[in-house]
């Protein structure tokens, strides 16, 4: 129902473009987020993208390099990643968070590597 893609190795000061394709049910949701995990770290949340006021949220480590959007015609939400660093190595996932306020759906995570 979520599925992830556009991982992949870039340089520092590189970009990537992760996309979250939605289907079912996870298209009923009120939000679509990026969550990262880095090896050794716990999962932490990126970004999101509110379906109501098409509203956006950023951790602050990314904000002004990363941008979320949604295309509407191809049912995705997209991770805009500019000038990366090392430090966003990790593997992304998308979610997609119901009414409750639960992260209720994940996709498969998509490796980023990002050399120095």
């Amino acid at each position: 129902q979520l599925q992830a893609s556009g991982g992949g190795f870039a340089q520092a000061g590189g970009s990537l473009r992760l996309s979250c394709a939605l289907s079912g049910r996870a298209s009923s949701t009120s939000s679509i987020g990026w969550f990262r995990q880095a090896p050794g770290k716990e999962r932490e949340f990126v970004a999101s993208f509110r379906w109501s006021f098409s509203a956006t949220f950023y951790i602050d480590s990314v904000k002004g390099r990363f941008i979320i959007s949604r295309d509407n015609a191809k049912s995705t939400v997209n991770l805009q990643m500019n000038d990366l660093k090392p430090e966003d190595t990790a593997v992304y996932y998308c979610a997609g968070r119901t009414t409750s306020g639960r992260w209720d759906y994940w996709g498969q995570g998509t490796q980023v590597t990002v050399s120095s």
